[in-house]
């Protein structure tokens, strides 16, 4: 947008409210909050207090990610400020950002233009640290494995059958293959191994599905790192691993507060990718919120056909959570991409295109409601954007039963965000929300699988490699056959081809593989071409970044 402010222009030149007021604001006191500077704080409740969840859960969604963009983030952001202006007590609860998308090309999590939550560099980079404390406890375990298998392997582990990783917040393609223990002697035992990216951590995963220390000490302890000659399961418990983890991650659990631009409550707490991982802020995060507001507004990762599945098929399922009304998020630009239109000609109108590629958002919120959560689109604004292009995509959405409204609140915060606000405010008032996960989880893996591809990527069925073929019937034999499966495919198609835009169809998913995340308390289908540790592009994010003399950051987005 010609002339108008960067992010980080707009995230600087804020006036912050003192974090005790925003606090006091969701009626926490001084004592409840431990502060980290003047503009955020972890939030440890009193004993006392009682969080029992009584607010509305609102997800916040969208449709398959484009180079146009879609504004997700900064929709949940938005709109949460013009609830917040509409007289409601809300709370928005997201992810918090990875640094390797920030120095990639992704950008950050923290929304854009008006509608941020501040402040914005601080949480784009180090934030409170639960990244740094989550690569820690993950590398901890790395560690104590190979030294248990260097001082004797008591546990008899077949270091061809290690399947725990290491991790790094970066995006780095020459970590995904490596070889380590190069050292002689005392270097530790010479072994294939590869790294993934901390967002795609079964670490993450488990700080974010966690509900106290307790939870987390025992779903760390039940990690599988591999197997024995035998093929049976080691565990970070039977390494003596979890203690010494969970004492890493023990400030981490603490969910993060910070504000909106507008002054308003915001907690940011957790960061699994929604491609690779189940992409949703943590258990812990949206059930304190929903203890402390009336509305909570919380966000999944990527497009519906991952993220909002992901979130109600596991975060709900486990953080006993029922969402009451989910927001899709969309934008004429990105609907022409997937009609066929080039990037560099999204600014001329084309109604064919859009109407073309409007079969898109058509199945997200065809998906949604299938899980008996009515649907608000919001159809974010651009200036480019004519009213006939505007007016067709919002007089179908409410053709395929959903509510549907314009935001802007990129360019006007919280007061561009009242129109869906509105339409939210509608919905939870007439109520009608019959949630329920697509699947049981006690059903095979297999079936699992299809019925997440059949019902929500349209495909025809699924495929298996032989390597997923013997994977399945060896978590089914570990005892993980009943839990639900966190699918890791391409973020940008419903099929697994990122190349097939729009709503395809005769297309079959191939799945390569699958492994147990058993602390977590799922098992990961690897689907098609899909990466756990992500590279960098030809002209990173990273190479236009500077602080100047007077510390202002440009470049970071």
């Amino acid at each position: 947008m010609a002339g108008f402010p960067t992010d980080i222009a707009i995230a600087q030149a804020a006036r912050l409210r003192p974090i005790a007021d925003v606090a006091a604001e969701l009626g926490l006191s001084p004592d409840e909050i431990l502060p980290y500077g003047r503009h955020k704080a972890k939030i440890a409740v009193s004993p006392e207090r009682d969080t029992t969840p009584r607010g509305r859960l609102v997800l916040v969604t969208g449709i398959n990610p484009t180079p146009a963009g879609e504004g997700k983030s900064t929709v949940t952001v938005g709109l949460a400020q013009a609830l917040r202006r509409m007289g409601q007590k809300v709370l928005v609860c997201i992810r918090e950002p990875s640094l390797g998308p920030v120095f990639g090309v992704k950008g950050g999590a923290a929304g854009g233009g008006y509608a941020q939550v501040v402040p914005m560099d601080e949480i784009n980079l180090h934030f409170t640290g639960d990244f740094h404390a989550i690569t820690s406890a993950h590398n901890l375990l790395s560690a104590l494995l190979d030294n248990h298998i260097h001082q004797g392997n008591a546990l008899g582990i077949d270091s061809r059958r290690i399947t725990w990783p290491r991790t790094i917040d970066m995006n780095d393609r020459a970590l995904r293959s490596i070889v380590v223990g190069l050292g002689g002697l005392n270097g530790g035992p010479s072994r294939e191994d590869r790294f993934v990216i901390v967002p795609g951590s079964e670490v993450m995963a488990i700080l974010c599905l966690a509900t106290d220390l307790k939870d987390l000490e025992a779903r760390l302890g039940r990690i599988i790192v591999g197997l024995t000659r035998e093929k049976k399961p080691v565990t970070a418990g039977d390494l003596q691993a979890a203690g010494a983890m969970t004492l890493l991650l023990k400030d981490a659990l603490l969910p993060n507060l910070v504000q909106t631009l507008e002054g308003g409550p915001a907690i940011v707490h957790g960061g699994p990718f929604g491609n690779i991982a189940h992409g949703c802020n943590s258990v812990a995060a949206t059930r304190l919120g929903l203890s402390l507001a009336d509305i909570v507004l919380t966000e999944a990762g990527f497009g519906a056909d991952l993220g909002a599945e992901k979130f109600f098929d596991i975060k709900c399922r486990f953080g006993g959570l029922k969402p009451e009304v989910a927001v899709v998020v969309a934008t004429v630009r990105a609907l022409k991409m997937n009609g066929g239109v080039k990037k560099d000609a999204l600014a001329s109108p084309d109604v064919a295109a859009l109407g073309r590629g409007m079969v898109n958002l058509e199945a997200h919120v065809a998906n949604v409601r299938k899980f008996g959560v009515p649907v608000v689109v919001a159809l974010n604004r651009f200036a480019t954007d004519s009213d006939e292009e505007l007016a067709l995509v919002l007089d179908s959405a409410t053709r395929w039963g959903a509510r549907a409204a314009l935001s802007d609140v990129f360019a006007k915060g919280g007061e561009g965000g009242e129109a869906v606000g509105a339409e939210v405010l509608q919905l939870l008032a007439a109520g009608g929300a019959s949630f329920k996960p697509i699947y049981d989880a006690k059903l095979p893996i297999k079936q699992k699988i299809e019925t997440i591809a059949r019902e929500i990527y349209g495909a025809d069925g699924v495929n298996y490699a032989p390597a997923a073929e013997r994977a399945i019937a060896q978590c089914e034999a570990m005892g993980l056959g009943e839990t639900p499966v966190c699918m890791a495919k391409t973020q940008y198609s419903f099929s697994d081809d990122p190349t097939l835009l729009g709503r395809p169809s005769g297309f079959r998913i191939t799945v390569r593989d699958v492994y147990p995340s058993a602390g977590a308390g799922f098992v990961v289908a690897l689907a098609g071409d899909i990466m756990t540790m992500p590279g960098l592009s030809k002209t990173p994010a990273a190479t236009g970044m500077r602080v100047l003399s007077d510390g202002t950051i440009e470049g970071l987005s």
